[in-house]
């Protein structure tokens, strides 16, 4: 492993020396070895975050090493921004294309990732339904969207909710954007949505309540994700529209999109059944944390090619 000084650690960090001793002496710092009365750190170690850039923020004890790793990771690529419009390209056309793949197979598209990416491209796939490509291009048109909301700062809104639905749900002009009308049942799950009159009701509250939570990003997003997807708004396309949501929030929030691989759908509903059976969140908040980590990590590695 390579390694640096604590002069030149500092000197990468904007801190003074003082205080990266201290850090090393506190074992805040991954890796580090120490030499007699110097210490050796690891070239590609990241700053540890600075304690107080959580104050204000209530965070679960047992949420404060994800929090904290992956903090620190996002500092490192704030360090870098802002980012060229080239590299902002590359990392949106990688992870466009396995998004809305990962995102439409969950709900039972049949494109496969190589069809997938044709199909956006214009391509008719053979033998596959007009239905899956129609998806394939609401999904990357409603990702689209969420990106320049991003760059606009629009807040969600239930008048966001609806328009990111109406995107995604292209192949269903009727239902676009619409709130369910009918009760519905999620098959094999322990949580009944509630009756079509409540769902107005229990949407605005859910919005409302953003403004006040003071929680972590990583658990604001997933404890909404969970009630999002319990309320089921709509007749359809929920599922796709509550990760586009998830999105919406981290990209916001200056964390880098997530996509919740279509191989662990049966890990991800367990956190569903977790909450709504025993009301614990802790495993879809530490399920997203982790995405949030590996996506963080390959921004990071893009970055240093």
């Amino acid at each position: 492993m390579e390694y640096i000084s604590v002069k030149q650690a500092a000197e990468r960090w904007d801190i003074s020396d003082r205080r990266v001793r201290m850090l090393c002496e506190e074992e805040r710092i991954q890796g580090v070895v120490r030499k007699g009365r110097s210490y050796l750190i690891p070239a590609n170690a990241l700053k540890p975050i600075d304690g107080r850039s959580l104050r204000g923020k209530e965070i679960p004890e047992q949420y404060v090493a994800l929090f904290t790793a992956i903090d620190e990771m996002k500092a490192e690529l704030d360090r870098h921004r802002p980012l060229t419009s080239g590299e902002l390209k590359r990392l949106q056309d990688e992870f466009l294309v396995e998004f809305t793949y990962n995102s439409n197979a969950i709900e039972g598209n049949k494109l496969t990732l190589q069809e997938t990416a044709l199909a956006l491209e214009g391509v008719t796939i053979d033998q596959k339904p007009l239905k899956d490509h129609l998806e394939a291009v609401g999904h990357r048109d409603a990702f689209l969207y969420i990106s320049s909301l991003v760059s606009e700062k629009v807040p969600v809104s239930e008048r966001i909710i609806r328009e990111i639905h109406a995107l995604v749900l292209i192949d269903r002009p009727e239902d676009k954007g619409v709130y369910r009308r009918i009760p519905v049942k999620i098959m094999g799950a322990h949580h009944e949505p509630p009756q079509p009159y409540l769902v107005p009701v229990q949407m605005e509250r859910l919005i409302a309540d953003l403004s006040s939570d003071s929680r972590h990003i990583i658990e604001t997003a997933a404890l909404f994700h969970l009630n999002f997807e319990g309320i089921h708004p709509f007749i359809d396309g929920n599922g796709r529209t509550g990760r586009l949501i998830l999105n919406l929030m981290f990209m916001q929030a200056g964390y880098p999109p997530i996509d919740v691989k279509f191989a662990d759908r049966r890990k991800y509903y367990v956190c569903f059944d977790n909450y709504y059976k025993d009301n614990d969140a802790s495993p879809m908040v530490n399920m997203i944390g982790e995405y949030v980590k590996e996506r963080l990590s390959q921004y990071l590695s893009l970055l240093q090619d």
